[in-house]
């Protein structure tokens, strides 16, 4: 199929961007960095935007530096970016391990982190990573700027907070620990399907006992998430299989689990249970 007629505005700068995703924004007007999700949606017309605004000429929207406590990551910044690490930081070894399990390798080229979570399928691994690490994104539009943390940014299946006329304009992802350690593990059918469940786990030991733990789920609700209950689970013990097991149980109680025609609530489940345990298995 091919898409519906639309009209494609290639901006110079950010305020001209700003401008006229401000003056198109009530007609579907979309953001094109990547492209990877949204084309393939339009050549489906399962969405039809009267106007795309190309940004891909627009100056600084590339950025990709560590400064402070934070990896501050740009709207135009590519998955392939993160084939290797991007900074001397526990971080970046867990986003290079990620990027490799998004798609295919040519998609990973192409599309972009923050067009990732935009899109907000439950299925990303950059949502996953930006909910379980309790991320910071800059929205920006003609009317000014405002952070939004991740646990407010992702409101279900394909839909964020973010309002119509604003640009995700960069992610704001916390440094980990310098002893912080990493898990994940992620379930699909096939190599570069989107993921059936997804787990990703941090925490650091001390005194051989796990604290500051993220468990975060993707994939098997409508947005990912973090998983307090499995956290509470590790907290205070030391890595191991009975702490491992009783933190997946407790991420499999605690999801409510989206069910299709391939998938029923137990099923999910039981996949969650097993990406829990994995990712934590992982991480050791």
């Amino acid at each position: 199929m091919k898409p519906a007629p639309f009209v494609r505005h290639v901006p110079r700068t950010l305020q001209e961007a700003l401008a006229i995703l401000s003056q198109v924004a009530g007609q579907d007007g979309r953001i094109l960095a990547g492209g990877q999700s949204l084309v393939p949606i339009m050549a489906f017309r399962l969405a039809k935007p009267a106007h795309l605004i190309d940004i891909n000429e627009v100056a600084g929207l590339d950025r990709l530096e560590s400064h402070g406590q934070t990896l501050s990551i740009g709207a135009r910044v590519r998955h392939a970016a993160f084939h290797a690490p991007v900074a001397d930081n526990p971080l970046a070894a867990l986003l290079t391990y990620v990027a490799r399990h998004i798609a295919h390798y040519p998609i990973r080229m192409r599309g972009t982190f923050c067009g990732s979570l935009a899109h907000a399928d439950p299925a990303s691994e950059w949502c996953l990573t930006a909910a379980t690490l309790g991320a910071t994104m800059i929205a920006i539009s003609q009317r000014g700027s405002r952070e939004i943390a991740a646990s407010d940014f992702f409101e279900g299946i394909m839909s964020t907070a973010l309002a119509e006329d604003e640009l995700l304009a960069e992610v704001r992802l916390p440094l980990l620990a310098a002893d912080a350690k990493f898990g994940f593990y992620e379930f699909n059918r096939r190599a570069g399907d989107f993921a059936m469940a997804a787990a990703l786990v941090t925490y650091r030991l001390v005194g051989g006992f796990m604290t500051d733990v993220h468990v975060g789920v993707g994939g098997a609700e409508a947005a990912p998430r973090r998983i307090i209950e499995a956290e509470a689970a590790l907290h205070g013990q030391a890595p191991g299989d009975a702490a491992f097991r009783a933190a997946a149980q407790a991420a499999s109680d605690a999801v409510d689990p989206l069910e299709d025609h391939q998938t029923n609530a137990e099923y999910r489940r039981d996949l969650v249970r097993a990406v829990v345990r994995r990712a934590l298995e992982h991480s050791a």
